[in-house]
């Protein structure tokens, strides 16, 4: 049975209809950039978010650019951020003037150390990125109180996790809620994602959201006036419009991802080898991806291939190990935790739109491969 990573045809099936409507609609209007439906969204996963203030622009990764490139970085500044994540959480440091100071994760879920995070402060820190990886929140009251210590911002690399919610002191709080910025990524793939490139700046601070607004213009809010030397990083309407169809059935589509996962903890727990990803239990997890740590991961990835099986390793080479970041010293053995997790994870279909057959399909080949067979009888709990 073919089963992809990703089926996001199975996805538009559900809701085409919609989606194609919203989208003639501004075909007809003709108004491309800035037409309402950015306002629109704006209002709306702010609202979801938590913030008071949610700024679209161009891509998840001028999402985290904006904010960075804001705090004027000078040669020797230093920005920490995890190693284990997607390229542009440290491209956007380097980008905009900063040294990238790389730090390890938690082995469980991971999301980056807030122990680790205080070991690498400098009297050079200027801010600390992060990330949210896979769905689920770090331990933000844990990071908020060690930049607070020193008035270090801390921006939420939220692009995997729109929606996911940590309780804080008895409170539910949203990725992207609690720090100086947070950020979300609306690419194709993601949760919420889009029919091309998006991204969005969420914050509290009256200031900062001015700030965002006009750097994403050019670095101005009137036409053709400019208060500094901002950019183009406008979040498209039509990919606003899509969003907005999309985005009511956000909350559902994060709730099957969670059941599906689950089902697959409870049969892969048995597997011999075989460690299902953790769950802080104070974290609402929205599984962007579903994530194995296995022996002979990439024996078991060509075994899954040859079945019609989709997989993938997010990440395959730690940021630290990247050519590019050669100059900053890392070599292996930098960061034991994330190196490990280099050589051992493997994510496999966790979609929505998901059908039992195809994820007892997955399970039957990961056990299969470990020679390791279901005590009930062979169906996925879910």
């Amino acid at each position: 049975m073919n089963v992809p990573l990703l089926d996001l045809r199975a996805q538009h099936a559900t809701i085409k209809d919609a989606v194609m409507a919203a989208v003639n609609s501004v075909i007809e209007r003709q108004q491309f950039i800035m037409g309402p439906e950015v306002g629109q969204l704006e209002v709306a996963v702010a609202k979801l978010s938590q913030v008071k203030h949610a700024i679209g622009c161009a891509s998840g990764t001028d999402a985290i650019l904006l904010p960075l490139w804001s705090l004027d970085l000078q040669p020797g500044d230093e920005v920490i951020a995890p190693a284990f994540t997607f390229f542009a959480t440290a491209g956007t440091i380097h980008n905009t003037g900063g040294t990238p100071v790389f730090v390890d994760i938690e082995p469980g879920t991971f999301n980056v150390s807030a122990e680790a995070i205080e070991a690498a402060i400098t009297p050079r820190t200027r801010a600390i990125v992060v990330v949210h990886l896979f769905g689920q929140m770090a331990a933000m009251e844990k990071i908020l109180a060690v930049a607070a210590k020193r008035g270090i911002p801390v921006i939420e690399d939220a692009a995997q996790a729109i929606g996911a919610r940590r309780r804080m002191d008895g409170v539910w709080r949203a990725a992207g809620e609690t720090g100086w910025a947070g950020t979300l990524s609306f690419f194709p793939s993601k949760n919420l994602g889009g029919w091309g490139d998006g991204g969005m700046i969420l914050t509290q601070d009256d200031a900062t959201a001015a700030r965002m607004r006009s750097l994403r213009l050019h670095g101005g809010t009137r036409q053709y006036h400019h208060d500094e030397v901002g950019t183009n990083s406008r979040l498209d309407t039509l990919q606003a419009a899509v969003l907005l169809v999309k985005l009511p059935y956000l909350s559902g589509w994060s709730a099957a991802r969670r059941a599906k996962s689950l089902a697959y903890s409870a049969e892969f727990g048995s597997v011999p080898g075989v460690i299902p990803p953790a769950v802080d239990p104070d974290n609402e997890h929205i599984f962007h991806q579903y994530t194995l740590r296995v022996p002979r991961r990439d024996a078991l990835m060509e075994h899954l291939k040859a079945r019609g099986i989709g997989c993938a390793v997010y990440y395959p080479l730690a940021l630290h190990l990247q050519p590019c970041f050669e100059y900053l010293g890392y070599r292996p053995g930098s960061l034991p935790v994330t190196e490990r997790a280099m050589a051992e994870v493997v994510s496999l279909p966790v979609y929505p739109e998901l059908t039992e057959a195809q994820q007892e399909a997955v399970v039957g080949a990961v056990r299969e491969f470990y020679g390791s067979t279901s005590g009930d009888d062979g169906h996925v709990a879910g």
